[in-house]
C-alpha cells in the first residue's frame, strides 16, 4: 500500500499556485483554488482517479515539512 503526499507549489511569474500530489506510482498537479479548504484532498483524489485506484482516503495528517500525507483503504 502506498500513501499519497501533497506539496504546495507557490505561484510563479507564469503559473498560479498549485498542489502536487505524488506517490511511487505517479504524480499530478492540481491548480490551487481559493474557494474551499480541501484543496490538498482534491489533489489526492485527482491522483487516485488518474492512477485508476479504487480506494478511499482513510485519514490524513501534516508532516514536519508542512506537506500533507493521505492514507488509503479499500
Amino acid at each position: 500500500m502506498q500513501a499519497i503526499q501533497t506539496k504546495f507549489l507557490g505561484a510563479t511569474n507564469t503559473k498560479g499556485a498549485r498542489i502536487k500530489a505524488f506517490c511511487a506510482a505517479g504524480s499530478v498537479i492540481h491548480d490551487f483554488g481559493y474557494e474551499d479548504e480541501c484543496q490538498y484532498t482534491h489533489a489526492a483524489i485527482k491522483l487516485l482517479k488518474k492512477l485508476g485506484w479504487n480506494k478511499k482516503i482513510a485519514g490524513h495528517g501534516c508532516i514536519k515539512n508542512g506537506d500533507y500525507v493521505f492514507i488509503l483503504s479499500n
